[in-house]
């Protein structure tokens, strides 16, 4: 039976640890040893554990291989140790510890008020221009469920000429997102609005509205590993069946979408469900890197079309903010192995 890693003391001696290597090593054996949850800033212990290590050193995160075996101080043991010790004990997510997360070559500035960025929209934004009519460009654009301001960043460095908004109905989030737009000197292009989805926002329309909002069912955020729960709640959960908040977003969409615009939306394991439940749609289910296209695009003449459901008796509590899904991405590939 593992013995599970309960305090610093409880971490096995690490004394004769005297390279990264050897703590890498190490550390993937806490990893296991401690069940830690994966897939908020890696998918696996040796790649989080590195990039952790990293930071802590102040080295960069595109080192040589060579450092891996060069000789560490005793400060730097110390450090090392700590920092694996509130990874593996306290049970706190990478991204907290460091205060960043990566999409691509973007750093995003995140702490708990927001979810730790992970989409597929990193690698599907730059090919959204091609569902448009040819030669139409991209003018207006919004992120609705911003959370960290990261997807509207994103959208605001693919599309130069493009007005960007980005809405949340976290006011503490939207405080993460400034940070995040001021860091990118967006602030002229990038405007941020607390909302429930379009309720307070101007009846702007626009070329492309994406989401990645909470589409976990309640019940499996009721038993999310303690990294995931230590996310904001409401930046997670989609209500009973994880449709609440595309519900509310699809039936307003409807006033805020040119004519040949798009919607774009993370949607997570809910496939089958929205296949289903919006059939007359017709959901165009985009292609990502790794098979698992979750990321829908439903158009505006099909959108304009149809009569969504209402979702004005879903209750207020229902409704969500802050990017979501515990979706296992990797922010950025590290070289040093």
């Amino acid at each position: 039976m593992k013995k599970k890693v309960r305090s610093l003391t409880s971490l096995p001696p690490t004394s004769q640890l005297a390279t990264l290597r050897a703590w890498l090593a190490f550390a993937e054996s806490v990893y296991e040893q401690a069940e830690l949850a994966l897939g908020q800033v890696a998918t696996s212990a040796h790649d989080e554990a590195l990039y952790l290590f990293l930071r802590t050193l102040d080295w960069p995160l595109d080192s040589d291989p060579d450092v891996l075996d060069q000789p560490l101080s005793p400060a730097q043991r110390i450090a090392l140790r700590q920092i694996l010790a509130k990874r593996a004990i306290d049970r706190t997510p990478a991204g907290y510890l460091t205060r960043e997360a990566w999409l691509g070559e973007h750093r995003f500035y995140v702490d708990e008020r927001v979810i730790i960025p992970r989409s597929y929209f990193l690698e599907l934004i730059p090919t959204l221009a091609d569902f448009l009519p040819p030669g139409q460009r991209v003018t207006r654009a919004v992120d609705v469920c911003t959370g960290s301001g990261c997807l509207a960043i994103l959208l605001a460095h693919e599309f130069p000429q493009a007005k960007i908004d980005a809405i949340d109905l976290s006011p503490a989030a939207l405080e993460v997102a400034a940070i995040n737009v001021k860091a990118h000197k967006l602030a002229r292009r990038v405007t941020l609005h607390r909302s429930d989805v379009f309720a307070s926002v101007a009846p702007v329309k626009y070329d492309v509205i994406l989401s990645n909002p909470p589409y976990e069912p309640s019940d499996i955020c009721d038993n999310l590993p303690v990294e995931f729960q230590k996310e904001p709640r409401m930046a997670l959960d989609g209500g009973k069946d994880g449709l609440d908040i595309i519900r509310r977003l699809l039936v307003q969409a409807r006033e805020h979408l040119q004519p040949h615009g798009i919607v774009v939306i993370e949607v997570g394991e809910l496939q089958r469900a929205m296949n289903k439940e919006f059939k007359s749609l017709r959901p165009q289910w985009l292609e990502t890197q790794d098979g698992s296209n979750c990321v829908c695009l439903i158009r505006a003449e099909r959108l304009l079309a149809s009569s969504p459901r209402s979702s004005s008796t879903k209750p207020p509590s229902a409704i969500a903010a802050s990017t979501a899904v515990a979706t296992p991405k990797p922010t950025r590939f590290l070289p040093v192995r």
